[in-house]
């Protein structure tokens, strides 16, 4: 049976494909890893996609008392999410890369630009991907330490790989413009 869903419910599936029950704001922290290559995705659009692939039933939830605040909502994958996931997985087409850039977008723009601003904007692009590429060295060193996280921690390091380049044609990008 092939599903109709977009990549966002395939990247929550595959989150709860590792096995373990997660609340709504545990999928969010988990996802946090994926923001390095793929989305970050708001609180509300993780709730979105677990009623989406709840209705469809590929997903369950139970309820887990707490004392004093309000029952946690736990997710798991059922059998019919985790055979959709894996036919997504081995068998849907791959869909186009978009490169969505808001600094190449300004540079392309850069004739208007005030003198000075695209050399402090690519300043500022390094030192963001100088930070991601620092907390992306958390995610390979958990993914490289934890049984199971064998394929996260290739494309940790693929993540690595993208943010060096992103640094490296910055700096060559400032230099064109100093000369």
């Amino acid at each position: 049976m092939k599903v109709d869903l977009p990549a966002t419910s395939y990247a929550v599936l595959g989150l709860l494909s590792f096995g373990e029950a997660l609340s709504g704001y545990e999928l969010r922290k988990w996802a946090e890893s994926l923001r390095f290559f793929y989305w970050s995705p708001a609180q509300s659009q993780i709730y979105s996609e677990l009623r989406r692939l709840e209705k469809r039933g590929l997903v369950t939830k139970r309820e887990v008392p707490q004392e004093g605040k309000p029952d946690k909502k736990m997710h798991s994958i059922t059998e019919a999410g985790l055979t959709e996931f894996k036919r997504w997985l081995n068998e849907g087409e791959l869909e186009p890369t978009v490169l969505k850039h808001g600094l190449a977008l300004r540079i392309f723009f850069g004739h208007a630009a005030e003198p000075g601003r695209l050399k402090a904007l690519l300043h500022e692009f390094i030192e963001r991907a100088q930070t991601a590429l620092n907390e992306l060295g958390i995610v390979q060193e958990y993914t490289q330490n934890t049984e199971g996280f064998a394929y996260p921690a290739l494309v940790a390091d693929w993540g690595e790989h993208y943010y060096k380049a992103e640094i490296e044609f910055a700096e060559k990008l400032l230099k064109r413009l100093e000369d």
